[in-house]
């Protein structure tokens, strides 16, 4: 089936592209390969190049890309990695999306994982390839193969300078055993050439041009549009729905009613009424006109405003201990003196620009979905439940993506556009509009927090008690889930490097009543903005600088043990031998980025500046917010200031992107908010769902990126969960108001 481009956008930029010069086209839709030089890869995570790279006799390079494009740029990063071992040109490379597949190993884009989990395996795999290269060379020239090395597209023989192009060692290549392990020596560090180098991304002419093709963007021969009217409240079904009259309005083909779900809720449809129409405006307009009657959710009561109070006062009782050193009780009795400070973050929405969309074909025995998702091997495993087919029946093309965030980590919609498209045995994309998306998603969660400190009469904090409430993820897979988890708590909380004598970390119980799910950074956003604001709150009482507090809260330099304080740590799932708990690299990033700030002499300057750091996703970020206020109390930013140590860096342009990206999400994170009452969400688009705008975008941000030798760490999500605190202690500098509960707000009052 042939695919289009029809938006007016694209078309426009299409014409202007093609009167340049260019040639523009994609295709999503899959392809024989051609003949390559490695056979067919097992269903398993085993290294061989065969997952990631394809050569052609032409010469040219495949380098397929098993991680979803949702803007981080890992459809150049991955390249980058492989292309540094491969040694070949980047005029005859070609980036291949994947399908969702077992062989290529983890899929799911989340986690901020795409690289740290990927870096070695991906250089093995072109040093693997590089390897098949020499070795077909070698054999040819009758040399020893250590004497030949990859350079620039070619292989050449270093005593005798003579060289032979890739392409003409394909069919020779493709009969050699695969090399052993040991048989690979990676590059140097210091003979990197492509590893750490700014690259310009693969796709941004595609993106720029109108070439790039979005879930949004996918068009089929014979194909139909659905627009569904989903439950206001989760697990609410209809009762009766007036599709008769609705099928009688013009361009709609059919009006379908989907089950409600039982708990859990995991990746299943809401359910609900689809209108089937021949384009979207059509179905929209008819989806406007149903006249449902929904019958009752337990989750019908749910009163966001009233379940606050709950969660605050569930926070400042005992809860259950899941960190503990020393002794809090004794401490607090000891005391100088104590403060106390409740945080309070309400539920928010992923809100990408591009909402989700999923297009399905599916015949007796088979389906083939085309989605912007973060997990296409989720995804092929729900559509193939839902459908009753074998998994291998199941194609997952995976399109650009117009931001995730961690909505589109969830397929709900994929298996919606699978149902309809069985009902309708034609060619079925559904959409999600803005209010959908934002009325019917996975939230993140809401939160309250209580922190207390004792002090000695020398101001120095002897005892620290922190009680994290909220909804956790898990009720979204388990109805019976009542409290954070262990995962969820080591996102910022458990993993507290504050060196204090008596540290006390608890959780209490909190009932879910809407799906809860992943949202950049997770756990760490409201986590990060309760400590590091907390944090200020104690140097302003004492009359210490934040920085010189924050340093001394971190203590010496170590590497940090948290079984030896009763706790279960999981590391972001890898281990603590390659990515400790480095107290040394956290003081470094906040030290660097108060440098960068001029932060000893901003009272003297007349600036107002406020500070946060945090470890998260195996990385060190420490962010600075310039704030001004006008006479009418609108804040802005005039300058912010980000330092990040994740280790090896892939693409520096890349990280800087991401850490000024992830810096504004943050600011989003703290002055969004969504709300229910009755059970139904109360808002439905930007104009009551707040997002940071220009007014509240920094003017110029200053990303400082660590160099370093460690492993790489994640980049995406480190910069978002400062960004919070940072913010409110800005504002607190300039006002004098203290601001512990999200989202924060637009106005404030001057001191």
């Amino acid at each position: 089936m042939a695919e289009t481009i029809s938006t007016s956008r694209r078309a426009f930029l299409k014409r202007s592209a093609t009167a340049s010069g260019f040639t523009l086209g994609l295709t999503l839709l899959p392809v024989s390969r051609p003949s390559a030089m490695f056979a067919e890869a097992p269903a398993s995570e085993s290294l061989t190049p065969s997952v990631f790279i394809a050569i052609h006799e032409n010469g040219d390079v495949d380098i397929t890309c098993h991680r979803s494009e949702m803007g981080q740029q890992i459809r150049t990063s991955i390249p980058q990695v492989i292309v540094e071992e491969l040694g070949a040109d980047w005029q005859h490379v070609n980036v291949v999306q994947a399908t969702g597949h077992p062989k290529y190993g983890d899929q799911n884009t989340d986690g901020s994982r795409s690289i740290r989990r990927n870096f070695d395996r991906l250089r093995e795999a072109g040093a693997t390839a590089a390897y098949l290269l020499r070795a077909a060379a070698a054999k040819g020239w009758q040399v020893d193969i250590n004497d030949c090395d990859v350079e620039n597209h070619h292989v050449k023989h270093t005593p005798s300078g003579k060289r032979i192009a890739f392409g003409k060692l394909v069919a020779v290549a493709a009969t050699l055993p695969l090399p052993e392990p040991d048989q690979l020596t990676l590059k140097a560090r210091e003979d990197w050439q492509s590893i750490g180098k700014p690259m310009r991304s693969l796709d941004i002419h595609a993106m720029t041009s109108g070439q790039a093709v979005y879930g949004q963007d996918v068009m089929l021969d014979n194909m139909c549009f659905a627009v569904i009217q989903r439950p206001p409240v989760v697990f609410s079904g209809v009762e009766s729905v007036n599709d008769a009259d609705i099928k009688k309005m013009a361009g709609v083909v059919d009006v379908i009613t989907l089950p409600a779900p039982e708990a859990p809720a995991m990746f299943k449809p809401l359910g609900g009424v689809a209108v089937i129409a021949n384009n979207t405006w059509q179905a929209w307009q008819a989806s406007r006109a149903l006249k449902i009657k929904w019958s009752d959710s337990p989750n019908a009561s749910y009163d966001s405003t009233a379940y606050r109070e709950q969660l605050l006062a569930t926070a400042t009782t005992p809860g259950e201990v899941v960190r503990q050193q020393g002794n809090f009780a004794e401490a607090k009795q000891q005391a100088a003196s104590v403060m106390e400070a409740q945080y309070y973050a309400p539920h928010l929405a992923q809100a990408p620009m591009e909402p989700p969309a999923a297009t399905a074909v599916v015949t007796e025995d088979k389906a083939e979905i085309w989605a912007c998702t973060q997990t296409p091997q989720s995804a092929r495993q729900v559509v193939a439940a839902a459908l009753n087919l074998d998994p291998e029946n199941v194609t997952i093309n995976v399109t650009l993506l117009g931001g995730g965030f961690g909505r589109k980590s969830k397929p709900d919609f994929v298996v919606e556009a699978a149902l309809l498209a069985k009902a309708m045995k034609r060619p079925v994309k559904v959409v999600w509009r803005r209010e959908d998306d934002i009325q019917h998603g996975y939230f993140h969660t809401v939160s309250a927090q209580a922190l207390t400190a004792t002090l000695n009469e020398q101001n120095q904090v002897t005892g620290w008690l922190h009680n994290s409430v909220f909804p956790s993820i898990s009720s979204t897979f388990n109805p019976a889930a009542n409290k954070p988890s262990d995962g969820e708590l080591d996102l910022g909380m458990v993993d507290t490097p504050f060196n204090i004598e008596n540290l006390q970390l608890e959780r209490g119980e909190a009932e879910a009543h809407v799906r809860i799910g992943w949202l950049r950074s997770v756990a760490n956003v409201y986590h990060a903005f309760a400590i590091q604001s907390f944090v200020d709150e104690i140097a302003q009482r004492t009359g210490k600088d934040q920085q010189a507090l924050l340093l001394e809260l971190i203590g010496p330099d170590r590497h940090i043990d948290f079984s030896k304080s009763n706790a279960k740590y999981g590391n972001y799932g890898d281990p603590l031998e390659d990515y400790p708990v480095d107290t040394a690299r956290l003081k470094n990033v906040i030290n660097t980025v108060c440098e960068k700030a001029n932060w000893s002499k901003r009272h003297e300057q007349g600036r107002f500046l406020g500070l946060a750091a945090h470890r998260s996703f195996l990385t060190y970020a420490a962010v600075i917010i310039e704030v001004d206020v006008d006479d009418r109390g609108n804040w802005s930013i005039p300058k912010a200031y980000v330092a990040l140590d994740a280790g090896t860096v892939v693409n520096p342009e890349h990280v800087r992107a991401q850490c000024e990206g992830g810096l504004i999400y943050g600011i989003s994170c703290a002055i969004g908010q969504i709300t229910a009452s009755n059970g139904q969400i109360n808002e439905s688009n930007f104009h009551n769902y707040q997002v940071a705008r220009m007014p509240q975008t920094p003017v110029n941000v200053e990303v400082i990126i660590v160099e370093s030798s460690a492993p790489p760490g994640g980049v995406g999500e480190p910069p978002t969960p400062p960004a919070a605190p940072a913010l409110a202690n800005a504002l607190f500098a300039a006002t004098g108001q203290r601001l512990r509960e999200l989202p924060l707000p637009l106005t404030v009052k001057k001191a």
